[in-house]
């Protein structure tokens, strides 16, 4: 009798272990599910996060992230067929001063877009240019090319919220040089007059108040040839836009004689 019993007890706990077993073998695929969903989730978020991050990389400066370091492995030797795809995508830099600012000047150069510009909106789209292109920023690596940048959007900069600089610049891109002193003389007896009253009435002020009429009416010249510049850039007028260049660059030149004043200094008006 007792050994029966003993052997229905054994019976029933090895009933019990396979219970156990079998449970174990059922729930632990149920866990499979909720971690993959965890982990993709987890993905996801990287990945959206990831690409918030690039988004708010400016175009224009972006191509300095995009060079590649040589390096020994074969995958490097050997790039995979989507590395090419994704190289075939690689930003390219800014092909004029006008495409550094995009928000400021959508429509470029003249004359598509036009000669006036918003100098005021032009520097704040430079200061957060500036901002996120300094050398600092970027890895040891990219360094000596986030200084080229960070100085091509300075001289950008500099040059288009010059009305006479943004002028000899358009010029330059239609291979007209009208900086050089040789290039930019006229021979304009009325400009010339105009010009020598104006050095002569500099000179020989003895108080800078003296000059305030003066410069009122530079200023006014000043305005008359951005106006002249605006219509010439327009239609493609070249030959007008280089002219009005050098009458400008004269205008300009006396604007800096009158803010550079000083008693019995004599006046050098380049042209």
């Amino acid at each position: 009798m007792r050994s029966s019993m003993l052997s229905r007890g054994r019976q029933l706990g090895r009933i019990c272990d396979g219970c156990r077993q079998e449970r174990n073998f059922t729930t632990a695929p149920n866990l499979a599910p909720v971690c993959s969903r965890a982990t993709q989730s987890y993905v996801q978020s990287s990945s959206i996060t990831s690409s918030h991050a690039r988004l708010t990389i400016p175009s224009q400066i972006r191509w300095l992230s995009t060079s590649s370091t040589p390096t020994s492995s074969s995958s490097a030797e050997q790039p995979s067929p989507d590395a090419a795809t994704t190289s075939s995508f690689k930003p390219q830099p800014p092909q004029t001063y006008y495409d550094i600012f995009p928000l400021s000047l959508p429509a470029g150069p003249p004359p598509d877009g036009p000669f006036e510009i918003d100098v005021r909106a032009l520097r704040r789209e430079f200061l957060q240019l500036q901002g996120k292109a300094h050398p600092d920023l970027h890895p040891p690596s990219m360094k000596a090319r986030a200084e080229a940048m960070s100085a091509r959007i300075n001289e950008a900069f500099k040059t288009l919220s010059s009305p006479l600089l943004r002028a000899q610049y358009l010029l330059s891109l239609q291979g007209l040089d009208v900086a050089n002193d040789e290039t930019a003389k006229v021979e304009d007896p009325a400009l010339l007059m105009e010009v020598m009253e104006a050095r002569e009435e500099v000179e020989e002020a003895e108080e800078e108040s003296e000059l305030e009429a003066l410069r009122r009416r530079n200023e006014e010249r000043e305005r008359e040839s951005e106006g002249v510049l605006a219509g010439c850039f327009g239609e493609g007028d070249w030959e007008g836009a280089v002219r009005e260049c050098v009458r400008l660059r004269y205008w300009c030149n006396i604007k800096e004689s009158i803010h550079n004043w000083e008693r019995g200094k004599p006046i050098i008006l380049e042209h």
